[in-house]
């Protein structure tokens, strides 16, 4: 553990998805611990914010309202965080706007990735290096290795005990947890695929499907055609912390290469996630102790057909995703 009389202030700048800002969490508990006594800030897009919540090792949350007035809000923000004056600004994007945010920062030390158009204003860039078995906290966690040590640490939410208490209700009996849906379509596996694997599942398993708002029609649909009592629409009804301690608690959380994911890497939760056109190897894999991935046993020599999911299949037949057997799924239960 690194000590100093100094007090050192960072921020941490990561406004992309959700599941990138639970990965991100990471590099909290790395500064925490080499600096117990440092002021950490994190900044996030709107709609994240709820993530790090009563978060113990912050000490402020801001947030970027990019819809509606962009660039306005970021001149707010550019304002508040020159007032800070940080001595390290951490940008985990590889985007310009964020770019121009951290070069304009007046921070004492700017540190990021080459690949952001303004890194050559930065005082620090790394590579950021998309390589087979290098995981994403591997290479946000190169970024402060040079001040730090080389060390990995994993992401972790912090759900409250109001969290906790809201899903006690749910927690009667042995129960799995399902997030059957994917911003992007190559990403989520079949509606049709995840009614045959429930209704393969033991009766005394509780099913919580877990989702957005918008998820809800998906998961109504397929609570319906499940056709059992113990397959509980959930969608909507629980925050991002909740959900986190729901999944805490569960058997095992079913999920495709997505946010609820890295919901239950944070927790350490069991975790199945399914990856059907994306692949685990260039760094999005599931991270808890008791983890496993799925895929179609089949070599395809479209897969992955991109990095981060696609609208839909390029060649019309989404093999990658309906190549997977129903018992590849099951089997996770039938070997705990």
């Amino acid at each position: 553990m690194i000590t100093t009389n100094q007090q050192p202030r960072f921020l941490i700048i990561q406004t992309a998805f959700i599941g990138d800002v639970i990965l991100s969490t990471a590099l909290i508990e790395k500064l925490h611990y080499h600096m117990p006594e440092a002021t950490i800030d994190f900044l996030v897009r709107k709609g994240a914010e709820g993530l790090l919540q009563n978060h113990p090792h912050l000490n402020e949350v801001l947030i970027w309202h990019k819809k509606g007035g962009k660039y306005r809000d970021l001149w707010r923000l550019l304002k508040i965080i020159r007032q800070r004056r940080y001595d390290k600004i951490i940008n985990l994007q590889r985007f310009g706007a964020t770019g121009l945010l951290t070069a304009l920062s007046e921070a004492k030390e700017t540190i990021g990735f080459e690949k952001n158009p303004f890194s050559r204003f930065f005082t620090h860039r790394l590579p950021h290096r998309l390589e087979p078995g290098v995981h994403e906290i591997d290479r946000n966690a190169g970024l402060v290795s040079w001040f730090t040590d080389e060390v990995v640490f994993k992401p972790r939410l912090y759900p409250s005990m109001a969290d906790y208490e809201t899903v006690k209700p749910y927690q009667t009996g042995p129960y799995i947890c399902v997030a059957p849906t994917s911003v992007w379509f190559t990403k989520q596996y079949p509606v049709d695929k995840w009614i045959d694997f429930i209704r393969q599942l033991p009766k005394s398993l509780t099913v919580y499907l877990l989702g957005a708002p918008s998820d809800s029609e998906t998961c109504e649909r397929i609570r319906l055609q499940v056709g059992h009592e113990r397959t509980v629409n959930l969608t909507g009804k629980l925050s991002l912390l909740a959900s986190a301690a729901l999944i805490k608690g569960a058997v095992m959380s079913y999920v495709n290469d997505s946010a609820p994911m890295h919901l239950a890497s944070s927790m350490n939760a069991p975790t199945t996630a399914i990856f059907c056109s994306t692949v685990p190897q260039y760094g999005f894999g599931p991270l808890a102790d008791e983890s496993y991935v799925v895929e179609i046993e089949e070599r395809l020599p479209c897969k992955p057909c991109t990095l981060h999911g696609r609208k839909a299949c390029p060649l019309g037949h989404y093999l990658c995703a309906y190549g997977i057997r129903t018992e590849q799924l099951t089997q996770v239960l039938t070997n705990e």
